[in-house]
Formats: C-alpha cells, structure tokens, sequence
C-alpha cells in the first residue's frame, strides 16, 4: 500500500469501526474513479475489513482484528 494511500484506508476503517456498514453503502460513499487510489481495495487485501452475509439484511462490513490493531497503532481507538 502506497504510503500516501494509508492516511484515507485509515480514514475507511475508523468510519467502519463506528458501526457496521452494508456493502452498498461503503461502496457508494468510498466510491472513486481514480486507479491509484483504491483505499477499499487496500483495506480488504490487509485484512482490515471484512465482508459478511447477515440474513435479511444483506451484506453488512465491519472491521477486523487486523482492522482494530490498526485504528490502536494510529491512536483511533482505544
């Protein structure tokens, strides 16, 4: 991951950690068109997030392990 990459993947998984997301709605309000910025894709790849089928509902995106570990070492979460 591109350094100048990791303040807004960092930016996504503190977004996420506040309550789990539907697929749909991180999609559309982390949507980009520029190829070198793919901030969902690095939060997905390292393990940050991760998607799930919840009954009913669809699918729900909540952070990680990985994803907390993360937000603790950039002082977002305690």
């Amino acid at each position: 991951m591109a350094d100048t990459t990791d303040p807004l993947v960092l930016d996504l998984v503190e977004w996420i950690a506040r309550e789990p997301r539907l697929y749909s709605e991180v999609i559309e309000t982390w949507r980009t068109s520029c190829p070198r910025l793919t901030i969902w894709e690095d939060a997905v790849d390292h393990g940050y997030v991760a998607r799930e089928s919840v009954a009913g509902t669809g699918v729900r995106v909540a952070i990680t392990e990985g994803g907390a570990k993360f937000l603790r070492a950039h002082g977002r979460m305690s």
